[in-house]
């Protein structure tokens, strides 16, 4: 019998994030406390840019756009907006957001050893560009290895793809 594998990612569902901004968006500009603030929220370029008159309507600028995404079911982990506090531009506050996406080399290590050390050890783990490709003889013992990533406490979003 074949050995059964399958691939871990990074990966966010574009249109979904595009429907949650789009929702977003909408609800800010009908809701009342967002009334003659300047709020705002829309794509520039790569990055998700979020207005408004004083800080903490970005802030709940923010809050609103990431309500929407988790009902969309994007992770919070792929959305970064670096940490950053709203930067003044004049008279509005800007904040600036990009999507995650694809595991970074330091990643993939992170989950490659994770699974070395907690996982299966049937269980062989192989970097490929922006993804990590898990084969065993054992379908069980990949499904452990995703209940295994899916309980770590990453800082990024994984996926699994490819399982066969």
């Amino acid at each position: 019998m074949a050995d059964s594998s399958m691939d871990i990612v990074s990966k966010v569902d574009r249109q979904e994030v595009d429907n949650a901004l789009n929702q977003a968006s909408k609800e800010i500009a009908q809701r009342y406390d967002f009334k003659n603030v300047g709020a705002s929220i829309a794509w520039s370029g790569d990055k998700i840019v979020m207005i408004a008159n004083s800080d903490e309507r970005v802030l709940a600028v923010l809050d609103v756009f990431q309500t929407k995404l988790i009902k969309r079911g994007v992770s919070l982990k792929s959305f970064d907006t670096g940490g950053k506090e709203p930067q003044v531009s004049g008279k509005e506050y800007r904040l600036e957001g990009v999507l995650k996406e694809g595991l970074a080399g330091e990643n993939a290590k992170k989950i490659t050893k994770l699974i070395r050390e907690e996982g299966p050890k049937s269980v062989k783990t192989q970097i490929t560009g922006e993804e990590v490709r898990a084969t065993s003889k054992s379908r069980d013992d990949l499904q452990e290895v995703q209940a295994l990533l899916k309980g770590a406490d990453l800082d990024f979003a994984v996926q699994f793809t490819n399982y066969r």
